[in-house]
């Protein structure tokens, strides 16, 4: 997408064919399962498949120059690469122009590979920066405890799992063991990743903490 675009509603904007646009979106969904690169556009775009504007499809269309122009990108899975399980979180607060509501987005790799990716609005609306990028780190926590879960029955077992984020803030709440007034307000479903932490099963560090090869 155009680095700072908003979508909205554009509810007074002229309509285009539903069955048209509701068919790209489609296409752009299955296509989501090789190309991360795509996911959070065409999940935004995905949004007003209800009642799709021109302003709706604009950015569709710009998505598929873009795929015209890199047909030749795709993911690299070589077999003499490290297999350490690692996941990198991020989100966008209030980036939604209806209910701001925040984004998030989570990746996990095993050595180099991705193999994982999602990303989604969340339930609630965040009133912080730290709070949305908690939410985000507390849903990617999630899966790779999912992926810790099913890895364990190949053989593989994974303690003090990287997670990376970019928000000091929220590492500070992950790791302090005492609740903080100012965090009473977040859903007490989130703080899990708290309990997780102490266990020592998952570790949270900011994206600067990265081992670069």
């Amino acid at each position: 997408m155009e680095p700072g675009s908003k979508i909205g509603a554009d509810l007074s904007g002229k309509a285009v064919d539903v069955r048209t646009y509701r068919g790209m979106i489609g296409s752009l969904m299955y296509l989501m399962a090789s190309r991360p690169d795509i996911m959070f556009s065409t999940c935004l775009c995905a949004r007003y498949q209800a009642l799709p504007k021109e302003a709706h499809m604009s950015p569709v269309k710009r998505i598929f120059r873009y795929l015209k122009g890199t047909v030749d990108l795709g993911l690299w899975y070589p077999k003499d690469t490290g297999f350490e399980l690692t996941s990198y979180s991020d989100a966008d607060h209030a980036g939604c122009m209806l209910d701001r509501k925040t984004t998030s987005g989570h990746i996990q790799f095993l050595g180099d590979k991705p193999v994982s990716w999602a990303s989604k609005k969340q339930l609630c609306v965040s009133t912080s920066t730290a709070e949305a990028e908690y939410v985000a780190v507390a849903s990617c926590c999630s899966q790779v405890l999912w992926m810790r879960t099913h890895l364990r029955d190949y053989g593989f077992h994974f303690n003090k799992i990287h997670i990376y984020c970019d928000s000091k803030s929220a590492m500070a709440i992950s790791t302090n063991p005492v609740q903080h007034t100012k965090t009473k307000h977040i859903d007490v479903r989130y703080h899990f990743i708290k309990d997780n932490v102490e266990k020592g099963s998952v570790h949270a560090l900011r994206r600067s903490e990265m081992k670069l090869n």
